[in-house]
């Protein structure tokens, strides 16, 4: 079956970590990239992380660079966005996706999405 499957959010506060996971199925873990998005309510959806598994190539939003670590589980393929330091604008549903041919990584337009995790903190 594809599918993609997040989980890990919650509610926490601010300066706290979380782990997100993303769970895909085998066809979808060896897309071109997996990516992390996240919307927040009356936002745009926007891309902060990917990974090319293949090659083990991260990419990451400028406004998310060194506090959002992504990272791939060959074995489970599983693919996980560690983020420290959390803040009050990081509140939003977080989005596991799959990108099968090629494209920009941040641009949300990838072929399968999950169905998200939301990610809450307080100040």
């Amino acid at each position: 079956r594809v599918q993609l499957v997040e989980s890990g959010g919650g509610s926490v506060q601010a300066g706290g970590s979380l782990r997100l996971s993303c769970a895909a199925s085998e066809y979808l873990y060896n897309a071109n990239y997996m990516g992390w998005f996240r919307q927040a309510p009356g936002k745009e959806r926007e891309g902060v992380a990917a990974i090319n598994t293949d090659g083990g190539n991260t990419y990451y939003a400028d406004s998310v660079k060194g506090r959002f670590r992504i990272s791939q589980d060959d074995a489970n393929h599983t693919v996980y966005l560690e983020i420290i330091s959390l803040k009050p604008e990081d509140t939003a549903m977080y989005y596991c996706a799959a990108e099968l041919y090629g494209g920009s990584w941040y641009r949300p337009d990838y072929n399968y999405w999950g169905q998200g995790t939301q990610v809450t903190v307080s100040s």
